[in-house]
């Protein structure tokens, strides 16, 4: 025989129904993805990207910072993250050369990132901090490839690699009739306003191409104004895959939160020095601000704006573009509403598949998409609950 439930229990059974649903709901709502949730928005800019996947060989990484006393936690959420999936990595290793010029720094007593100098063959006099400051500012390839001169290819890898940081392989310097010459040129170093001192030349291994998923790309290439029908071969290019750009980018924004074996060997006033050059805008230290706007180099949130970047917003970061490839690596502070998170994404913006051609989609797609993606992350950020 079937019982009859009381009126007053099927209310009570109802009410917790709906308490249970409404703490699953919340639970699910603690559990969704923000990176995700930026990349449902259904803004053009967002929107015509998403909707083509495959040509764009997108790849983000997005991290929740949050704090509880004393600590950090970091909570990394990942879009087509594949370490063995290749792009053109471009300017973005000019950050690991700025890093380990300042770690070997360290090492030598006689000079320091003040320390002016020549490279041996050009007459331009520069100093280690100029070097990286015109780095992060403007991007000058001449600078980095100044520091690699200084570092060579081998130390430069090995430093980094040293710190728990494997996928990343500079092989060559960058917009330079030298690029692939594996022996580095003396520095001349000014000892004294009267004193200098050469550096030894450093031979460097011979880079072995790189096996990996689309390392080779597209139909076509131009090399030295001919075009050859064929795909374009970048395994002894350069490679720093993305992940790789976000721990290198944890570790310098919050070294204490790693093991001392995997931190780099930096100072105090060093991390300072080189925050402050990640997060420089090109007026502030002498470029025109007409040519070189503040979002000249940062392509979240203010990459499609040549407007002036709040006082408030500080975006330490480092962006790459070449080849139709556009990376950035970042890390965003609002000041004034006390938020902060971490973003590095790439994405390739070349539509008829030809390298080397200058013909990409760079204002068109791939700016206006990270820039969207970096206002969509903002906004989730400045909603959630910490």
């Amino acid at each position: 025989m079937i019982k009859k439930i009381p009126q007053r229990l099927n209310c009570v059974f109802l009410i917790n129904i709906l308490i249970a649903f409404s703490l699953f709901s919340c639970t699910e709502k603690s559990k969704i993805n923000p990176l995700e949730k930026a990349l449902a928005s259904e803004d053009i800019r967002i929107k015509r990207v998403l909707d083509s996947l495959e040509q764009y060989e997108l790849q983000i990484r997005h991290t929740q910072i949050n704090r509880r006393n004393d600590s950090i936690f970091f909570t990394d959420f990942d879009f087509q993250v594949d370490p063995n999936h290749y792009f053109y990595p471009a300017s973005t290793v000019k950050f690991p050369a700025a890093v380990v010029t300042l770690e070997k720094l360290n090492k030598l007593d006689s000079i320091n990132r003040n320390t002016k100098f020549y490279i041996e063959g050009d007459s331009t006099e520069t100093t280690f901090a100029k070097a990286i400051q015109e780095i992060f500012a403007v991007s000058d390839n001449k600078a980095n490839n100044r520091l690699v001169e200084f570092l060579g290819f081998d130390e430069l890898n090995k430093s980094v690699r040293k710190c728990g940081i494997s996928a990343i392989r500079i092989s060559h310097r960058l917009s330079t009739s030298n690029a692939d010459d594996v022996t580095t040129k003396p520095l001349i170093i000014y000892i004294n306003d009267s004193t200098t001192s050469s550096s030894k030349s450093l031979i460097n291994s011979s880079p072995r191409n790189l096996q990996m998923q689309k390392v080779i790309k597209g139909t076509g290439f131009y090399s030295e104004d001919s075009l050859y029908q064929e795909p374009f071969d970048f395994s002894l290019k350069n490679f720093y895959a993305l992940p790789a750009q976000h721990e290198l980018l944890k570790r310098i924004i919050f070294p204490n939160h790693f093991p001392e074996k995997e931190r780099f060997n930096l100072g105090k006033n060093q991390y300072e020095f080189l925050l402050n050059a990640m997060s420089t805008l090109p007026k502030e230290v002498g470029y025109n601000e007409v040519e070189y706007y503040d979002s000249y180099g940062k392509f979240f949130i203010y990459g499609d704006s040549k407007e002036p970047i709040p006082n408030h917003i500080k975006i330490y970061n480092k962006v790459g573009y070449a080849y139709g490839t556009l990376t950035d690596c970042a890390y965003i502070k609002d000041t004034k509403n006390n938020i902060d998170f971490m973003v590095t994404a790439t994405i390739l913006v070349n539509k008829n598949a030809i390298f080397n051609d200058d013909n990409y989609e760079y204002d068109e797609i791939g700016i206006p998409f990270l820039a969207q993606l970096g206002r969509e992350l903002y906004d989730i950020e400045l909603k959630r609950k910490r």
